[in-house]
């Protein structure tokens, strides 16, 4: 391997030891919190919004997929997609500002619109992302991996620990993961989310801070995509 290779190696190693560590005393009490919520809410609404969600990722996975080009990327080194990939993600985090400014200004109505609207932005991101990385997302297996992407990025510790094991494995364990579980994907999108955007419905700050959380928010998601891809591509320790 080359250097830039070696850099990319380390860099994806020091994530990896980052994904396996524990998060933050805040984010542990408000999901110790929200289990609980969880465990209130009756079995009819869990599968309510469990239905729910699945039809509205499904249709923004239809809709990715058929406004994404798929342009020949072949013969270009991992750093040009690297950096093609970080100008992206700037760009998506502004349109996520945007709409997390408009929807956050707007209230408790346009608040809710909020959530398909994000979900729509970040999974045209993934849909460009795996392009980019030479994954061609006419497949179904790689369609299935950005829902992988797209939950190790927004899950608790546990969850987030077996997803990036199934990434880490994927060639080997892709056949065993060909259907998601959207009841968890869902419960860990959503409790994620409430700590995230919390006050956007409140009036007065809501604009900044769907702007703030929306640009966070793809910035993980911008990091989490890269480094998946990149694992992928760099499947064996290089040497020097």
């Amino acid at each position: 391997m080359n250097e830039y290779e070696l850099k990319v190696y380390d860099e994806v190693e020091t994530w990896k030891r980052r994904m396996m560590g524990r998060s933050g005393m805040l984010k542990r009490l408000s999901k110790k919190t929200q289990g609980k919520v969880n465990e209130w809410i009756p079995e009819k609404v869990h599968e309510l919004m469990t239905n729910s969600i699945k039809a509205m990722v499904k249709a923004t996975l239809f809709g990715s997929q058929i406004t994404t080009s798929h342009n020949d990327l072949r013969g270009i080194t991992l750093e040009e997609k690297d950096a093609t990939v970080r100008k992206k993600i700037t760009s998506f985090q502004k349109t996520a500002m945007v709409e997390g400014a408009g929807t956050g200004a707007g209230g408790l109505l346009l608040g809710f619109a909020d959530f398909p609207l994000l979900l729509s932005i970040k999974m045209k991101f993934l849909f460009e992302t795996a392009e980019i990385y030479g994954f061609h997302t006419k497949e179904y297996e790689e369609r299935l991996f950005i829902l992988h992407v797209f939950q190790l990025a927004f899950s608790s510790d546990e969850i987030r620990k077996q997803t990036l094991s199934e990434i880490e494995n994927w060639e080997d364990r892709k056949q065993d993961l060909m259907e998601m579980d959207w009841r968890k994907f869902q419960q860990e999108y959503r409790d994620y989310l409430d700590l995230a955007k919390m006050f956007q419905l409140v009036p007065g700050i809501g604009a900044f801070v769907g702007a703030y959380a929306n640009h966070n928010l793809l910035k993980t998601l911008g990091e989490t995509a890269m480094n998946a891809y990149r694992l992928r591509i760099l499947t064996k320790t290089p040497e020097l």
